[in-house]
């Protein structure tokens, strides 16, 4: 039951809000379906399959509004679901941010968001691309921990003012961690798609496998400010934190890297370098989404900087109507643009520098500035004259992505990973304040 058609979700709903007596009602049903595989030293370790088709229904009165949910879709279940919500919101006291429902929206179309090949995903497969990882790690005499995991399903909303919205998604996610035999050496890798015509387990196994091998016998190097080459993978993470921050209600109350002294925020302001252009697209043919947000509102293409000038905040419809700005609901992935060259160009234009694999680890040092601790893990390189010479002892670093976009000597070529498209950057000025055994 958990890949329900656009009909079949729908009729379901239609039911559900043929039982509600609130003055507003939203029902919202979603099915997953998928499995994974765990692996570690080599061997797998755990492997699993579930299924669920789960609904959401929202009852308000007024102002007050009750939430209830449940997975049963007999009658009795769908009518006692509605009953609860309804009994909630009686008991709820008034929003002072309440704003009415939705009515009949309009959303893009979005065909690439899912996959039949994913949905198809057997067991088998499942083992063999995780045994073909493990059987790589072998050869090399490298031990691995690999996770391998595959979604699909679909999201449908409806609501009593004639909003009405359906879509399906899939996705496959990897990630390998490998490790020398006396532990002194490790790499890693990771990768998502929506179709899993593109993945290949073993060749990011042997990316990893790679990093492992050479990054054995790390030397110590001083800490300090050096330029450094961040790997997709390393630079996500930060940069999820500060497009997760582009909230048009903390920018406006001062609680954000862009507040502006004395109110406001920094809309229109050149905030970065003027090489950096960040974008969403939920119909984007390599990172496809939902059109629709969770209450309902349509996803657009939006840019959200250009060319370093910050264009766009999202926000919630209540301070959207408080503060007369535009009503832009928070994107799901986002697509930052980048150059041509791949990290191995960007090392050979580098004289001097650092390669970094990944950060992990992270956490807010100050989060009005977006200042982030965190470590360096799984390989870790020293680049001279735009050659790695030698591995070197991970890091903890201090920084803020606002800094780091704004220190850019080099973007390359983007790549897709959790669902958005991150180039590798050569970065200059990078700051690290101490060195870590971990590897």
């Amino acid at each position: 039951m958990a890949l329900l058609s656009q009909s079949e979700a729908q009729t379901i709903l239609k039911k559900v809000l043929s039982f509600s007596t609130a003055d507003e009602c939203e029902a919202t049903l979603t099915g997953t379906s998928g499995g994974n595989v765990r692996s570690a030293r080599n061997s797998i370790s755990t492997a699993g399959a579930a299924e669920n088709v789960a609904l959401a229904v929202q009852s308000r009165f007024g102002k007050r509004s009750g939430t209830a949910t449940c997975n049963e879709f007999d009658e009795a279940s769908l009518r006692r679901c509605v009953q609860r919500a309804e009994e909630i919101a009686r008991l709820a006291p008034e929003s002072p941010e309440y704003v009415p429902l939705l009515g009949p929206q309009t959303y893009l179309a979005s065909p690439n968001s899912f996959a039949a090949r994913t949905a198809a995903i057997t067991p088998d497969y499942r083992a063999e691309q995780i045994g073909a990882s493990m059987a790589l790690c072998d050869q090399k005499k490298l031990s691995s921990a690999g996770f391998f995991n595959d979604s699909s399903g679909f999201v449908a909303k409806r609501n009593s003012k004639g909003l009405e919205a359906y879509q399906p998604v899939s996705s496959v996610d990897f990630s390998i961690s490998v490790r020398t035999p006396d532990g002194t050496g490790s790499g890693y890798a990771i990768a998502n798609y929506t179709d899993l015509a593109r993945f290949d387990a073993a060749r990011l196994t042997r990316v990893a496998a790679d990093k492992a091998a050479s990054s054995v016998n790390a030397k110590a190097i001083e800490p300090g400010k050096y330029t450094v080459i961040l790997e997709p993978a390393a630079a996500i993470d930060l940069l999820n934190n500060m497009m997760g921050a582009m909230d048009a209600r903390n920018a406006d109350e001062g609680r954000s890297f862009l507040s502006k002294k004395g109110g406001g925020n920094k809309k229109g302001e050149k905030v970065f370098d003027e090489r950096v252009t960040i974008y969403s697209d939920p119909t984007h043919p390599d990172v496809p989404d939902l059109t629709f947000s969770g209450d309902g509102r349509p996803q657009q293409k939006v840019t959200w900087i250009d060319k370093g000038v910050v264009k766009n905040l999202y926000t919630s419809r209540f301070w959207a109507q408080k503060a007369g700005i535009p009503d832009i609901p928070p994107p799901g992935g986002w697509i930052m643009e980048g150059g041509t060259q791949s990290t191995a160009d960007l090392i050979k234009g580098t004289a001097k520098g650092i390669l970094v694999t990944r950060l992990y680890y992270i956490r807010a040092v100050d989060p009005q500035t977006l200042l982030y601790t965190g470590l360096t893990r799984d390989g870790t390189f020293y680049i001279e004259n735009g050659q790695i010479k030698f591995p070197v002892k991970n890091f903890r670093f201090n920084e803020s992505p606002v800094i780091m976009l704004n220190n850019l000597e080099a973007l390359g070529k983007p790549v897709r990973l959790n669902g958005s498209l991150v180039p590798p950057m050569k970065i200059r000025d990078f700051t690290f304040t101490s060195l870590s055994d971990a590897v």
